[in-house]
């Protein structure tokens, strides 16, 4: 009897290292099926868990109280656990250099609790060469176990899309790679429990691991050439979504749109190819020209939100902001390497102060790692202007007419020079679009429904 028929009878579990937006989705779904041991080094999030309560909302409350994952924050019940699944994050360093101190941590964990006769699946996003060169020595040097011998390894990367509620785990086709045959084979078999559409088995894990980190590669690179046109188009005066709107009624033309990239995955994964290629001495053109664009999308936002303030006749320093959303995308509370944190830092550098709304964001990781504690809508008043640079659901209630009374408005602005000018108060009080500048970053409302009435800007 193998280890899949042993998983299947319920003589064997699995575990899931690493219970955040990947490692939930993947421990939830199994569970359904066989045994789960879901283990975090973050003692906070399994106590979350056990009392029903997903952070991540990727599941939802509902079937974390349902589930019959076993929550624990104990190294050692992995040692219950034969089949192994690493889903810990792989950020970048400021130096846009890749961060494997979570990989190897984990791998460190594990291999203190390996036992003979595992197979350990990572699933990490990483650069070819990660799982056979960096993570399997870690894993003998703990365990004293010898892999290919004692335990094997194999790799199949996550693709669940945070906040996407159809392309979920079980309709992505799932890329496995093993060691051998054998371990190719079992777990193919264990991830075809959860995954309806199949698995693709792949030839090698490097070709898995390369395999997951230019598909975000690809994406961000399609992602810039559309940041790119919408510098050309601005300075032309010509509105990109029209633009992208008539060329999208070609059958071949590819559904991209500008917009700030961050997250954990496009953000990042490209610097991991990168620095491969940097390694092997190749330095890449392409998917650094695009990084750079996308890097710079923050700044090149503020820029232009205060270009539609000064024309609005606003005084810059010590002019009020507020900003809607800050999650690094829509719809999920994930703040992870956001950048609307850019479009932040450097209305700052202007003498600009900052308000945040965002009813999605987890707040204590808001808290954690930016220092920002979030407003209500109903405390956003007085300010200059606002961006709206995150389309959560939740906004799509705000009017236009409710954003007019977030604004500071004309008379509180010139209060202070209508004795120096001719004009009534009430002609100061009939400008309308001059006076309000909102900026939409992914394009919200209707262009010229909100021109009617603000000094208005997108992407």
């Amino acid at each position: 009897m193998n280890l899949f028929e042993k998983i299947t009878n319920g003589t064997e579990k699995i575990s899931i290292i690493g219970l955040g937006y990947v490692g939930m989705p993947i421990a939830v779904a199994f569970a359904n099926k066989i045994n789960v041991i879901g283990f975090d080094v973050n003692k906070n999030k399994i106590n979350l868990y056990k009392a029903g309560v997903d952070p991540t909302k990727e599941v939802g409350n509902d079937i974390i109280q349902s589930t019959t994952v076993d929550f624990t924050s104990d190294e050692n019940r992995l040692k219950d656990a034969k089949f192994h699944i690493v889903a810990v994050p792989t950020p970048v360093n400021s130096d846009h250099t890749p961060d494997l101190t979570p990989v190897e941590s984990a791998s460190r964990t594990l291999g203190r609790n390996l036992t003979k006769g595992s197979i350990v699946i990572f699933e990490s996003t990483v650069y070819p060469g990660v799982t056979e060169e960096i993570c399997v020595p870690i894993l003998e040097n703990e365990s004293g176990l010898i892999c290919g011998r004692d335990f094997k390894v194999g790799y199949s990367p996550e693709r669940i899309n945070p906040g996407d509620k159809v392309h979920r785990l079980e309709t992505i086709v799932k890329v496995v790679a093993g060691m051998d045959e054998e371990t190719l084979d079992i777990a193919s078999k264990v991830y075809e429990l959860v995954v309806d559409v199949g698995v693709h088995r792949a030839e090698s894990i490097q070709v898995a691991e390369a395999a997951k980190v230019i598909e975000n590669a690809q994406r961000d690179i399609n992602i810039a050439f559309m940041n790119e046109l919408s510098i050309i188009f601005n300075k032309m005066g010509i509105d990109t979504n029209a633009v992208l709107k008539a060329a999208g009624t070609k059958w071949n033309f590819l559904n991209f749109s500008p917009g700030l990239v961050g997250g954990h995955c496009i953000g990042v994964d490209p610097y991991y190819l990168t620095y491969k290629a940097e390694q092997l001495g190749y330095h890449s053109q392409i998917i650094l020209s695009g990084r750079k664009i996308n890097d710079d999308m923050g700044k090149y936002i503020a820029e232009n939100t205060v270009k539609k303030m000064i024309k609005a006749n606003k005084q810059i320093k010590g002019a009020k902001v507020a900003i809607f959303g800050f999650t690094f995308k829509e719809n999920t509370p994930d703040v992870r390497n956001t950048r609307v944190i850019d479009v932040i830092k450097e209305l700052e550098e202007y003498g600009v102060e900052v308000k945040i709304v965002d009813p999605v964001a987890d707040k204590e990781d808001l808290w954690r790692e930016y220092h920002i504690e979030p407003c209500d809508v109903k405390d956003i008043e007085g300010v200059d202007a606002v961006i709206f640079a995150v389309p959560h659901e939740e906004f799509k209630a705000i009017t236009l007419e409710d954003m007019k009374k977030m604004f500071r408005s004309t008379s509180e602005i010139h209060a202070d020079m209508i004795d120096e000018v001719s004009a009534t108060k009430e002609s100061h009080l009939s400008m309308k679009q001059n006076d309000c500048v909102l900026i939409d970053v992914k394009g919200m409302f209707n262009r010229q429904e909100a021109e009617s009435s603000f000094l208005y800007w997108r992407l």
